[in-house]
Protein backbone atom coordinates (compact mmCIF):
# COMPACT_ATOMS: atom_id res chain seq x y z
CA UNK A 1 0.00 0.00 0.00
CA UNK A 2 1.09 3.56 -1.29
CA UNK A 3 1.44 5.88 1.66
CA UNK A 4 3.69 8.37 0.59
CA UNK A 5 2.44 11.92 1.07
CA UNK A 6 4.97 14.35 0.25
CA UNK A 7 3.75 17.09 2.51
CA UNK A 8 4.86 15.17 5.84
CA UNK A 9 8.10 15.08 4.28
CA UNK A 10 8.60 19.03 3.28
CA UNK A 11 10.05 21.09 6.05
CA UNK A 12 6.84 22.73 7.31
CA UNK A 13 8.41 25.99 6.96
CA UNK A 14 8.75 25.87 3.25
CA UNK A 15 5.27 24.66 2.50
CA UNK A 16 3.88 27.96 4.33
CA UNK A 17 6.94 30.08 2.23
CA UNK A 18 5.88 32.79 -0.01
CA UNK A 19 8.41 32.25 -3.10
CA UNK A 20 9.85 35.29 -4.47
CA UNK A 21 8.17 36.86 -7.65
CA UNK A 22 10.00 38.01 -10.21
CA UNK A 23 9.22 40.13 -13.50
CA UNK A 24 8.86 37.22 -15.58
CA UNK A 25 6.32 35.80 -13.22
CA UNK A 26 3.79 38.69 -13.61
CA UNK A 27 4.39 38.82 -17.32
CA UNK A 28 5.35 36.03 -19.41
CA UNK A 29 4.30 37.50 -22.90
CA UNK A 30 7.18 38.01 -25.61
CA UNK A 31 5.90 41.27 -26.89
CA UNK A 32 5.79 44.49 -25.37
CA UNK A 33 7.66 47.27 -24.28
CA UNK A 34 9.50 45.88 -20.85
CA UNK A 35 10.14 48.52 -18.38
CA UNK A 36 9.21 46.29 -15.46
CA UNK A 37 12.78 44.53 -13.93
CA UNK A 38 15.23 46.99 -14.17
CA UNK A 39 17.67 46.14 -16.79
CA UNK A 40 19.30 47.73 -19.91
CA UNK A 41 17.03 48.74 -22.51
CA UNK A 42 20.06 50.31 -24.64
CA UNK A 43 21.74 46.39 -25.18
CA UNK A 44 24.32 44.44 -23.66
CA UNK A 45 28.65 45.03 -23.91
CA UNK A 46 28.58 41.77 -25.91
CA UNK A 47 27.79 41.77 -29.75
CA UNK A 48 24.84 39.90 -28.92
CA UNK A 49 21.91 41.32 -26.96
CA UNK A 50 21.64 39.46 -23.44
CA UNK A 51 19.94 42.43 -21.65
CA UNK A 52 17.07 40.97 -20.73
CA UNK A 53 16.06 38.09 -18.43
CA UNK A 54 15.56 34.54 -19.51
CA UNK A 55 12.86 32.60 -18.49
CA UNK A 56 12.77 31.29 -15.06
CA UNK A 57 11.22 27.87 -16.05
CA UNK A 58 12.58 27.09 -19.50
CA UNK A 59 9.35 26.24 -20.79
CA UNK A 60 10.32 26.10 -23.86
CA UNK A 61 13.08 23.69 -23.29
CA UNK A 62 11.10 21.37 -21.13
CA UNK A 63 8.54 21.38 -23.69
CA UNK A 64 11.02 19.58 -26.23
CA UNK A 65 12.77 17.96 -23.89
CA UNK A 66 9.12 15.83 -22.68
CA UNK A 67 9.00 13.51 -25.42
CA UNK A 68 12.63 12.81 -25.50
CA UNK A 69 12.07 11.25 -21.92
CA UNK A 70 8.76 10.00 -21.80
CA UNK A 71 7.41 12.43 -19.54
CA UNK A 72 5.41 15.80 -18.94
CA UNK A 73 6.67 19.40 -18.86
CA UNK A 74 5.66 19.39 -15.85
CA UNK A 75 7.33 16.68 -14.62
CA UNK A 76 10.88 18.43 -15.26
CA UNK A 77 13.13 20.62 -13.23
CA UNK A 78 16.30 21.97 -14.96
CA UNK A 79 19.04 22.81 -12.55
CA UNK A 80 22.51 24.61 -12.49
CA UNK A 81 24.00 20.94 -13.32
CA UNK A 82 22.65 18.12 -11.14
CA UNK A 83 24.03 19.63 -7.85
CA UNK A 84 21.16 22.28 -8.07
CA UNK A 85 18.80 19.65 -7.89
CA UNK A 86 20.70 17.47 -5.13
CA UNK A 87 20.97 20.72 -2.74
CA UNK A 88 17.52 21.76 -3.46
CA UNK A 89 16.09 18.29 -2.76
CA UNK A 90 18.11 18.20 0.98
CA UNK A 91 16.92 21.60 1.42
CA UNK A 92 13.42 21.15 1.15
CA UNK A 93 13.10 17.79 3.25
CA UNK A 94 15.98 17.83 6.31
CA UNK A 95 15.52 19.86 9.06
CA UNK A 96 19.67 20.77 9.57
CA UNK A 97 20.74 18.30 12.50
CA UNK A 98 17.51 16.62 13.06
CA UNK A 99 17.05 14.51 9.81
CA UNK A 100 19.32 12.21 7.83
CA UNK A 101 19.93 10.84 4.47
CA UNK A 102 21.54 7.22 3.59
CA UNK A 103 23.78 7.02 1.01
CA UNK A 104 25.56 3.98 -0.99
CA UNK A 105 29.48 4.77 -1.37
CA UNK A 106 31.60 4.33 -3.09
CA UNK A 107 29.12 6.97 -4.77
CA UNK A 108 28.94 10.36 -6.14
CA UNK A 109 30.52 12.62 -3.49
CA UNK A 110 27.71 15.57 -3.76
CA UNK A 111 25.61 13.52 -1.89
CA UNK A 112 27.77 13.83 0.94
CA UNK A 113 29.23 17.75 0.68
CA UNK A 114 25.52 18.78 -0.43
CA UNK A 115 23.94 17.03 3.41
CA UNK A 116 27.52 18.54 5.03
CA UNK A 117 26.73 22.39 3.70
CA UNK A 118 22.75 21.91 4.95
CA UNK A 119 23.87 20.30 8.20
CA UNK A 120 22.19 17.43 7.86
CA UNK A 121 23.22 13.95 9.07
CA UNK A 122 24.60 11.15 6.65
CA UNK A 123 24.15 7.92 7.01
CA UNK A 124 26.71 5.38 5.03
CA UNK A 125 25.50 1.94 4.38
CA UNK A 126 28.60 0.91 2.00
CA UNK A 127 27.92 -1.45 -1.54
CA UNK A 128 28.72 -5.03 -1.40
CA UNK A 129 32.49 -6.13 -2.54
CA UNK A 130 30.47 -6.52 -6.29
CA UNK A 131 29.45 -2.97 -6.00
CA UNK A 132 26.10 -3.77 -5.25
CA UNK A 133 23.17 -2.35 -2.76
CA UNK A 134 22.90 -4.59 0.64
CA UNK A 135 19.36 -3.86 0.26
CA UNK A 136 18.55 -5.12 3.75
CA UNK A 137 21.30 -3.21 5.51
CA UNK A 138 19.61 -0.03 3.67
CA UNK A 139 16.38 -1.08 4.49
CA UNK A 140 17.27 -1.64 8.32
CA UNK A 141 19.14 2.11 8.50
CA UNK A 142 16.36 3.76 7.83
CA UNK A 143 14.61 5.75 10.97
CA UNK A 144 11.73 8.08 11.72
CA UNK A 145 14.18 10.96 10.87
CA UNK A 146 15.79 9.26 7.07
CA UNK A 147 13.79 11.66 4.48
CA UNK A 148 16.58 10.93 1.55
CA UNK A 149 18.38 8.41 -0.44
CA UNK A 150 20.25 8.53 -2.77
CA UNK A 151 21.72 5.96 -5.33
CA UNK A 152 23.46 5.98 -8.59
CA UNK A 153 23.18 3.78 -11.65
CA UNK A 154 25.55 3.40 -13.05
CA UNK A 155 27.64 3.95 -10.51
CA UNK A 156 30.03 6.62 -10.25
CA UNK A 157 32.88 5.78 -9.64
CA UNK A 158 32.43 2.23 -10.27
CA UNK A 159 30.35 2.10 -13.33
CA UNK A 160 28.27 -0.32 -12.63
CA UNK A 161 24.40 -0.54 -13.19
CA UNK A 162 22.49 -0.88 -9.64
CA UNK A 163 20.59 -3.93 -9.96
CA UNK A 164 17.04 -2.79 -10.41
CA UNK A 165 15.51 -5.21 -8.27
CA UNK A 166 16.91 -4.00 -5.33
CA UNK A 167 16.03 0.06 -6.26
CA UNK A 168 12.55 -1.39 -6.47
CA UNK A 169 12.79 -3.11 -3.08
CA UNK A 170 13.55 0.48 -1.54
CA UNK A 171 11.26 2.51 -3.12
CA UNK A 172 8.57 0.20 -2.29
CA UNK A 173 9.72 0.15 1.40
CA UNK A 174 10.61 3.79 1.45
CA UNK A 175 7.29 5.83 1.18
CA UNK A 176 8.26 8.36 4.34
CA UNK A 177 10.81 9.91 1.96
CA UNK A 178 12.24 10.20 -1.41
CA UNK A 179 14.48 7.85 -3.30
CA UNK A 180 16.62 9.99 -5.70
CA UNK A 181 17.93 8.12 -8.83
CA UNK A 182 21.05 9.61 -10.68
CA UNK A 183 21.04 8.60 -13.81
CA UNK A 184 23.58 10.80 -15.05
CA UNK A 185 25.23 8.10 -17.14
CA UNK A 186 22.20 6.49 -18.76
CA UNK A 187 22.93 7.23 -21.79
CA UNK A 188 25.53 4.69 -21.90
CA UNK A 189 23.87 1.85 -20.56
CA UNK A 190 21.29 -0.45 -21.97
CA UNK A 191 18.78 -0.34 -18.74
CA UNK A 192 15.86 1.68 -18.65
CA UNK A 193 15.39 4.95 -16.80
CA UNK A 194 13.10 5.36 -14.13
CA UNK A 195 11.67 8.75 -15.79
CA UNK A 196 8.66 7.05 -17.71
CA UNK A 197 7.75 4.96 -14.37
CA UNK A 198 7.48 7.81 -12.33
CA UNK A 199 3.43 8.50 -12.08
CA UNK A 200 3.73 4.73 -10.29
CA UNK A 201 6.48 6.15 -7.71
CA UNK A 202 5.79 9.28 -6.08
CA UNK A 203 8.58 8.95 -3.60
CA UNK A 204 11.15 8.70 -6.18
CA UNK A 205 13.33 11.75 -8.42
CA UNK A 206 15.51 10.95 -11.00
CA UNK A 207 18.78 12.88 -12.08
CA UNK A 208 19.86 13.10 -15.23
CA UNK A 209 22.47 16.04 -17.16
CA UNK A 210 23.58 17.00 -20.50
CA UNK A 211 27.25 17.35 -19.42
CA UNK A 212 28.24 13.43 -20.48
CA UNK A 213 26.54 12.31 -23.48
CA UNK A 214 25.17 15.64 -24.73
CA UNK A 215 28.71 16.89 -24.35
CA UNK A 216 27.18 19.86 -22.68
CA UNK A 217 29.47 20.30 -19.60
CA UNK A 218 30.58 24.05 -19.80
CA UNK A 219 26.95 25.16 -20.00
CA UNK A 220 26.07 23.43 -16.43
CA UNK A 221 22.81 22.13 -17.33
CA UNK A 222 21.54 19.07 -15.01
CA UNK A 223 17.39 17.53 -15.00
CA UNK A 224 15.35 16.35 -12.21
CA UNK A 225 12.14 14.61 -13.31
CA UNK A 226 8.89 14.02 -10.49
CA UNK A 227 5.97 14.30 -9.76
CA UNK A 228 4.56 17.94 -10.50
CA UNK A 229 4.08 18.56 -7.12
CA UNK A 230 7.52 18.11 -6.17
CA UNK A 231 8.59 19.48 -8.98
CA UNK A 232 6.92 22.88 -7.90
CA UNK A 233 8.37 22.97 -4.43
CA UNK A 234 11.95 22.70 -6.47
CA UNK A 235 10.64 25.81 -8.48
CA UNK A 236 9.40 27.42 -5.33
CA UNK A 237 12.77 27.62 -3.93
CA UNK A 238 15.48 27.41 -6.37
CA UNK A 239 17.13 30.88 -7.29
CA UNK A 240 14.46 33.00 -9.84
CA UNK A 241 16.83 32.93 -12.83
CA UNK A 242 18.95 29.98 -12.52
CA UNK A 243 19.64 28.80 -16.16
CA UNK A 244 21.04 31.70 -18.35
CA UNK A 245 19.88 33.06 -21.10
CA UNK A 246 23.06 31.82 -23.18
CA UNK A 247 22.62 28.45 -21.98
CA UNK A 248 18.66 27.85 -22.61
CA UNK A 249 19.69 29.61 -26.27
CA UNK A 250 22.31 27.15 -26.75
CA UNK A 251 20.49 24.08 -26.43
CA UNK A 252 16.86 25.19 -27.78
CA UNK A 253 19.32 25.81 -30.92
CA UNK A 254 20.09 22.14 -30.99
CA UNK A 255 18.30 19.93 -28.52
CA UNK A 256 16.99 18.00 -31.56
CA UNK A 257 20.36 16.90 -32.51
CA UNK A 258 20.02 13.29 -31.01
CA UNK A 259 22.25 11.93 -33.41
CA UNK A 260 25.38 13.31 -31.97
CA UNK A 261 23.88 11.44 -28.62
CA UNK A 262 24.00 8.14 -30.36
CA UNK A 263 26.72 8.56 -32.25
CA UNK A 264 28.33 9.52 -29.21
CA UNK A 265 27.22 7.02 -27.22
CA UNK A 266 28.10 4.68 -29.86
CA UNK A 267 31.99 5.31 -30.09
CA UNK A 268 32.43 6.42 -26.79
CA UNK A 269 31.41 2.48 -25.60
CA UNK A 270 33.15 1.31 -28.58
CA UNK A 271 36.70 3.10 -27.68
CA UNK A 272 35.37 1.58 -23.82
CA UNK A 273 35.55 -2.00 -24.63
CA UNK A 274 38.84 -1.45 -26.79
CA UNK A 275 40.61 0.09 -24.25
CA UNK A 276 39.13 -2.41 -22.21
CA UNK A 277 40.69 -5.53 -23.78
CA UNK A 278 43.96 -3.54 -24.28
CA UNK A 279 44.64 -2.62 -20.52
CA UNK A 280 44.14 -6.59 -19.90
CA UNK A 281 47.22 -6.93 -21.42
CA UNK A 282 49.48 -5.07 -19.32
CA UNK A 283 50.92 -6.51 -16.14
CA UNK A 284 50.31 -3.70 -13.91
CA UNK A 285 46.40 -3.80 -14.00
CA UNK A 286 45.41 -6.44 -11.43
CA UNK A 287 41.04 -5.66 -12.02
CA UNK A 288 38.81 -3.88 -14.58
CA UNK A 289 35.62 -3.79 -13.08
CA UNK A 290 32.62 -3.47 -15.21
CA UNK A 291 31.51 -0.64 -16.73
CA UNK A 292 28.07 0.49 -18.25
CA UNK A 293 29.10 4.38 -18.11
CA UNK A 294 31.75 6.84 -20.40
CA UNK A 295 34.80 5.54 -18.02
CA UNK A 296 36.32 2.65 -16.35
CA UNK A 297 37.14 1.78 -12.74
CA UNK A 298 40.74 0.37 -13.08
CA UNK A 299 42.81 -1.86 -10.06
CA UNK A 300 46.43 -1.51 -10.37
CA UNK A 301 49.58 -2.81 -8.81
CA UNK A 302 50.27 0.81 -7.56
CA UNK A 303 47.95 2.94 -8.38
CA UNK A 304 49.65 5.94 -6.70
CA UNK A 305 52.49 5.96 -8.28
CA UNK A 306 51.24 5.02 -11.74
CA UNK A 307 48.60 8.34 -10.88
CA UNK A 308 52.09 10.88 -10.63
CA UNK A 309 53.74 9.24 -13.70
CA UNK A 310 50.49 10.24 -15.88
CA UNK A 311 50.49 13.58 -14.35
CA UNK A 312 53.76 14.09 -15.10
CA UNK A 313 53.16 12.57 -19.04
CA UNK A 314 49.79 15.55 -19.27
CA UNK A 315 47.80 12.86 -19.02
CA UNK A 316 45.12 13.29 -16.29
CA UNK A 317 43.20 10.25 -14.69
CA UNK A 318 41.51 10.26 -11.40
CA UNK A 319 43.18 8.75 -8.41
CA UNK A 320 40.29 6.98 -6.46
CA UNK A 321 42.09 5.00 -4.36
CA UNK A 322 41.17 6.26 -1.10
CA UNK A 323 37.58 5.72 -1.63
CA UNK A 324 36.35 3.36 0.09
CA UNK A 325 36.27 -0.38 -1.80
CA UNK A 326 38.46 1.42 -4.45
CA UNK A 327 41.65 0.45 -3.07
CA UNK A 328 44.63 0.73 -5.62
CA UNK A 329 42.05 2.07 -8.66
CA UNK A 330 42.41 4.51 -10.97
CA UNK A 331 39.25 6.03 -12.59
CA UNK A 332 40.10 6.90 -16.58
CA UNK A 333 37.01 8.71 -18.47
CA UNK A 334 37.12 7.42 -22.23
CA UNK A 335 38.78 8.90 -24.37
CA UNK A 336 39.31 9.54 -27.95
CA UNK A 337 40.85 5.95 -29.75
CA UNK A 338 43.73 8.61 -30.44
CA UNK A 339 43.70 9.62 -26.19
CA UNK A 340 43.15 6.14 -25.37
CA UNK A 341 46.22 4.91 -27.54
CA UNK A 342 48.24 7.37 -26.11
CA UNK A 343 47.44 6.34 -22.32
CA UNK A 344 48.18 2.86 -23.31
CA UNK A 345 51.66 3.76 -24.80
CA UNK A 346 52.26 5.83 -21.55
CA UNK A 347 51.47 2.54 -19.54
CA UNK A 348 52.76 -0.05 -21.49
CA UNK A 349 56.32 1.77 -21.22
CA UNK A 350 55.39 2.26 -17.58
CA UNK A 351 54.74 -1.54 -17.17
CA UNK A 352 58.31 -2.51 -18.94
CA UNK A 353 60.23 -0.98 -16.69
CA UNK A 354 59.51 -2.66 -13.88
Amino acid sequence: MNSFNLQNIVRKHILNLAPYSSARDEYTGKEGIFLDANENPIGSATPENWNRYPDPYQWQIKEKLAPLKGCRPTQIFLGNGSDEPIDLIIRLTCEPQHDNVIILPPTYGMYEVSASVNNVEIQKINLTSDYQINTEKVLSAINPKTKLIFICSPNNPTGNIIDRHAILKIINNFQQGIVVIDEAYNDFADEPSFIPELDNFPNVMVLQTFSKAWGLASLRLGMAFANEELIKLLNKIKYPYNINGLTQKSLLENIDNVNFVKESVKTLNQNRDSLKTALKELAIVEHIYPSDANFLLVRFSNAKQIFDYLIEQKTIVRDRSKVVLCDNSLRISIGTEQENNHLLSLLTNYSEKL
